[in-house]
């Protein structure tokens, strides 16, 4: 196991896993941001270098850590070789199995891996399964004339708006994903669109691995077509600065699937996925 800490092999891992899409792309993600003042405060675990067979982005180990928050207690994945992936899990010290934490990756053998290994340890497994979607911009914008004006109002969220973003998010609702959100908005792009209040009333944001993540319109405010005017404006943004413009769906959410066919996104043939992995002593 190495630990990639000199800035010139993570540029040119940057390069490498451009090679592997769509697989790479998670971690991909993850790297960029390391190379563009690292906010996250990630490192990069690999089996060996140059020649890697797996990849693991995680936390450096003198970041501040909530053993409850698997928001950022996350781990990225991409493999040539899972029984690569495999060692470097049994491996001591790569992975802290004594928090509640997420893995995540866009290869088929992610789960049943990385189940076994954490059932060996005894943590719980949950598992979900995402579309994986990546769109590259309209050449043109949908007309924002209408947002000119003082209200609606096309512009960026700020960590006052953390709380409604955790209180509308599904996987949201609790102390640790607020402090999430407030750091995602703090660090990366973002895109809303305002009432006359100056409230959010349409908004996405990005996340740890450059994924576009928790679009959503105020029920009162919808088919008003600012899904889709926040999505491709935060796409551009994405795009003007090098990141690749990728997302997951849920196979039961049929408002974004109809929202992402309508922007022309190509859904890829691999899928995401995410484990959350929880140790018996935070089981209860």
């Amino acid at each position: 196991m190495l630990v990639l800490s000199c800035s010139t092999k993570l540029l040119i891992l940057e390069k490498m896993l451009k090679s592997y899409f769509p697989e790479s792309l998670k971690v991909y993600g993850a790297v960029m941001n390391m190379n563009r003042g690292n906010p996250f405060q990630k490192e990069v675990v690999v089996d060996s270098w140059p020649d890697f067979k797996a990849v693991i982005t995680r936390r450096q180990k003198e970041a501040e850590t909530d053993n409850l928050d698997h928001y950022s207690n996350a781990y990225a994945v991409f493999y040539k070789d899972v029984r690569a992936y495999q060692h470097l899990l049994e491996e001591h010290d790569v992975i802290n199995w004594d928090q509640v934490l997420q893995i995540q990756g866009l290869q088929s053998e992610l789960h049943d891996v990385s189940k076994a290994v954490a059932n060996s340890k005894h943590l719980g497994v949950k598992l979900t399964s995402f579309k994986a979607v990546q769109f590259f911009p309209h050449p043109l914008l949908p007309d924002t004339s209408s947002l000119k004006g003082s209200a609606p109002r096309l512009t960026y969220l700020s960590v006052a708006d953390a709380d409604l973003l955790n209180r509308t998010w599904s996987r949201g609702g609790n102390e640790q994903c607020l402090r999430y959100i407030t750091k995602l908005i703090s660090c990366f792009p973002s895109v809303c669109v305002r009432d006359d209040k100056g409230n959010p009333i349409s908004w996405s944001l990005t996340d740890q691995f450059a994924t576009m993540c928790h679009g959503y319109t105020l029920p009162e405010h919808r088919r008003k077509g600012y899904s889709k005017l926040v999505a491709l404006t935060l796409a551009r943004k994405l795009q003007s600065r090098g990141f690749p413009c990728q997302g997951n769906v849920l196979d039961d959410n049929t408002a974004s699937i109809s929202l992402l066919k309508n922007l022309r996104a190509e859904f890829l043939p691999c899928r995401f996925h995410r484990l959350i992995l929880t140790p018996a002593a935070f089981s209860g």
